[in-house]
Formats: C-alpha cells, structure tokens, sequence
C-alpha cells in the first residue's frame, strides 16, 4: 500500500525541526537517526542551517550547540528563537529511542 501525502499528514503528530550546519559530523548522524525515526514514526521534518545569514536568531542560540532538534506538535506554531528555552529538544548525541521519548511527551502533552 503506498501512502499518498493527505494520509501521510494525518498520521504525522510531530513536528522535529533539525538546527544544523555544514560539515557537522554529529549532525550527520542525528539525520541518521531521525531517519531511522522517520521509518517506523513518520513526522513533519524542518532544517534550519544555522550558519545561513536568515537564521541569525538560531546561530546566536544554536551556533556551537548543534545538532539540536526541537520536537513539537504538528499544529504548533512555527519554532522561533524567542522561545527556545520552552522547546522540547535534545542536543548533541542523541540516538532513535531519545527522539521517540521526546515525541512521547510531546504527543501526551500540551508541549
């Protein structure tokens, strides 16, 4: 059965935006881990390059801190750095099971 993109939608809950910049080997392997994620737990998936001029607000937060995901729900409002200590994140090294924990929460919370 192939899922077309409205089902798809539906069955996502989360949302993990990815803070990432070029040649980041740990961010490397957070993207593999999302994608492992991804596989069995479909989300909504946003990268920010906090390097990118756009992005100011998360290279003055994020800049020597990445990888960082925030995790939020679907119908969240968009991530903005003002309100970054209220995220639900993890930070650094992170693994498949870490990120399905913080979805948990988010899923059973108002988070």
């Amino acid at each position: 059965m192939r899922l077309t993109a409205r089902l798809l939608q539906q069955q996502q809950k989360c949302r993990i935006t990815l803070f990432t910049r070029p040649n980041c080997g740990l961010c490397t392997r957070a993207k593999s881990a999302l994608s492992h994620v991804w596989d069995a737990r479909p989300f909504d998936y946003r990268e920010v390059d906090v390097i990118d001029p756009v992005h100011k607000g998360w290279r003055d937060l994020y800049d020597l801190d990445v990888p960082v995901i925030h995790v939020s729900k679907i119908t969240a409002a968009e991530e903005d750095p003002k309100l970054a200590s209220r995220a639900v994140k993890l930070m650094h090294r992170f693994d498949p099971d870490d990120v399905k924990a913080k979805m948990d929460l988010v899923e059973k919370n108002d988070a």
